[in-house]
């Protein structure tokens, strides 16, 4: 902004000391600062009016009335700096006088007396009495502030004598030239007044409108910063406020994040504390049903092994979500296919199905490509949770599992997936409800059918992490539909063959011989008991540090290992058994948390993966597969 004024002033002056030249003093002569008239005077009558240092020379006066010293001294020090030659003498004596009262002006003692001598130097070549007149003086004023009387008196002296001589000169030239005039032509002399006249005519109307234009102009520039400098407070007032709003929001963002990590850890810990004491209620719910109980018996253990089984799927969704909503689920990409996927979904519903004798059809459109590529892990996991769903609530009725092909282009081809019942459906109310956590619709369909309330959660969760969004029609007493669409990537090579679980048989364990590293004594007991009964021989360690020892000198068939221990975990302790031993099966037995996942515990050398708490048929499965 202070750059702004300077241009204006600096305009300003320029504008009228253009006037000043061309009226010859005869309108705006007087309007000049004194000091600046006085330095300009000693250069008037010299050739250099029109000369670039002359007009520098000029700025620098503009800029010194104006107390813009600094810039000022730099404008002088230009002329300075520039070459000596025969018609700059004067102008650089005179830039030199004024740099040493700019100097001595702002107590700069040294280089205020360097550029007055400098400029009593440059006066030698010129012999102006005047300027040589006022450089004294200085010099004299210099001394005489800096408490040196013998040679400020000794200065003072010699301008006095300079001013003598000045005064000789001017008297002697004046009677001379007035003698000289009288003698001079009155007719040219009229002739040049009336000329004279008519240019001062002339000159005063161009100088008035050059005023105008100038006055207009420097208005036109006031308002200009003015509406800046507005703008730019308005601004400043603006930005304050802005930066205020986003330490907030900041805070907030922190805060939340904060709250909804420790809301994770919290979930995360509690539910992975839980699948200890749930897999030793699971696992002697299912040993004692597995020893013939007296049937008066068998009523409570069933209901113990259903309570089991409903904990289990409940701690399952709650860690589920978490992952979700905690973004520390990934995506997979793997070639599948469709197909064989939902035919294999189909088999493994097809008791419950039967249960609640219900019809349940799979069509399939045989223009989906064979080749998919997608995460097959979720797609099952949004596909089984939305048939259960039908399942459990329709009886003696039908479900039918759609999926065809919507778009197929650019190597991409769009699926369209619909789950129909012909159930109790939902009411119109209740509809957007029933995707929040822990809703199932109403008191009465919890009270009747049970469930967690999280399916539809879950599945929504992750359809809308594939990229699809999931419509719900419904009306109650006809049933319900889900439909969904999803985008899948073509893949050009053959697809990973998806397989059917084969159920184990128990000549297929019996007599071998495994490891268990558990800790905890009551899942020994469970593991061990469940080993025995398929005739499966077991040793128990309850650390790491001992298993390494044992398997450098005895052989397994195979290692169950708990990946939480005491000492060195058990991830750490598959690393270096697999230093010495790359045959022997090791399947991790985990609590599964948040910060754990399948992949991440295979890639430290386990073969495969069991939760806690055991489904048996799982349980008996994972092993069998490695005694085939």
């Amino acid at each position: 902004m202070k750059y702004l004024f300077i241009i204006i002033s600096f305009f300003s002056t320029f504008l009228y000391s253009h006037n000043k030249t061309n009226t010859n003093n005869i309108l705006y002569g007087n309007q000049l600062n004194i000091s600046n008239k006085k330095a300009v005077d000693v250069i008037d009558k010299s050739n250099f009016r029109n000369s670039y240092e002359y007009l520098n020379f000029q700025k620098a006066m503009s800029l010194k009335s104006l107390k813009k010293y600094d810039l000022a001294s730099k404008t002088l020090k230009e002329i300075i700096r520039r070459p000596d030659n025969s018609t700059n003498s004067a102008i650089k004596s005179e830039s030199c006088y004024q740099l040493g009262l700019i100097e001595t002006h702002l107590k700069r003692n040294d280089s205020a007396i360097f550029y007055l001598n400098k400029a009593l130097e440059s006066n030698a070549k010129t012999q102006n009495l005047k300027q040589k007149a006022n450089i004294i003086l200085a010099i004299s004023q210099y001394y005489k502030s800096n408490k040196q009387y013998e040679p400020a008196y000794s200065y003072l002296n010699e301008y006095h004598q300079i001013e003598h001589n000045i005064l000789k000169i001017q008297n002697s030239k004046s009677n001379s030239d007035k003698y000289k005039k009288i003698n001079e032509n009155h007719l040219l002399n009229e002739e040049r007044r009336k000329s004279e006249e008519k240019a001062q005519i002339k000159t005063y109307r161009y100088s008035k409108l050059i005023s105008i234009l100038a006055i207009a102009l420097i208005s036109i520039l006031s308002l200009l910063s003015l509406a800046l400098y507005k703008n730019n407070v308005i601004r400043n007032q603006n930005n304050l406020v802005l930066r205020e709003k986003n330490k907030e929001l900041i805070l907030a963002k922190n805060k939340a994040e904060e709250a909804s990590k420790a809301r994770s850890e919290f979930l995360s810990t509690v539910s992975h504390e839980l699948r200890t004491p749930l897999n030793a209620i699971n696992g002697i719910a299912h040993l004692l049903l597995e020893e013939n109980p007296k049937e008066s018996q068998l009523k409570y253990l069933d209901s113990l092994k259903f309570s089991g089984n409903y904990l289990t799927t409940f701690i399952n969704e709650i860690l589920e979500i978490n992952k979700i909503d905690s973004s520390k689920i990934e995506i997979e990409k793997i070639s599948f296919d469709l197909k064989a996927l939902l035919n294999n979904i189909q088999n493994s519903l097809k008791e419950l199905a039967a249960a609640n004798n219900n019809d349940f059809l799979l069509k399939i459109d045989d223009a989906i490509p064979d080749n998919l590529i997608g995460d097959t892990t979720k797609l099952s996991q949004i596909i089984l949770n939305l048939i259960n769903n039908a399942l459990k609530f329709t009886q003696n009725g039908k479900v039918t599992v759609i999926a065809k092909l919507h778009a197929l282009e650019n190597e991409k081809a769009t699926v369209y997936f619909e789950i129909t019942d012909t159930g109790i459906g939902i009411p119109k109310d209740k509809q957007k409800k029933v995707f929040e956590s822990f809703s199932q619709g109403s008191v009465e369909v919890n009270r009747k059918y049970g469930g967690t309330g999280l399916g539809l959660t879950i599945v929504k969760k992750l359809i809308h992490l594939l990229g699809g969004k999931i419509h719900l029609e419904s009306e109650v007493g006809k049933g319900s539909t889900f439909n969904f669409k999803l985008n899948f990537d073509i893949s050009k090579s053959p697809s990973e063959k998806i397989q059917e679980i084969k159920h184990y048989n128990d000549d297929q364990l019996k007599n071998k011989l495994i490891l268990l590293i558990e800790d905890n004594k009551i899942n020994q007991m469970i593991t061990r008991k469940m080993l025995e009964n398929k005739s499966i021989r077991c040793e128990i360690l309850d650390n790491g540090e001992e298993a390494i020892e044992l398997l450098k000198t005895k052989s397994f068939d195979l290692i169950l290992m708990d990946v939480h221990l005491p000492g060195i975990n058990g991830t750490t302790a598959t690393q270096l058994i697999r230093e010495f031993n790359n045959t022997t099966p090791i399947i991790a037995l985990t609590a599964i948390s948040l910060d754990e996942n399948r992949e991440q515990l295979l890639s430290f050398g386990m073969n495969d993966v069991i939760t806690k708490p055991f489904v048996p048929d799982i349980f008996y499965n994972t092993i069998a597969q490695f005694f085939d």
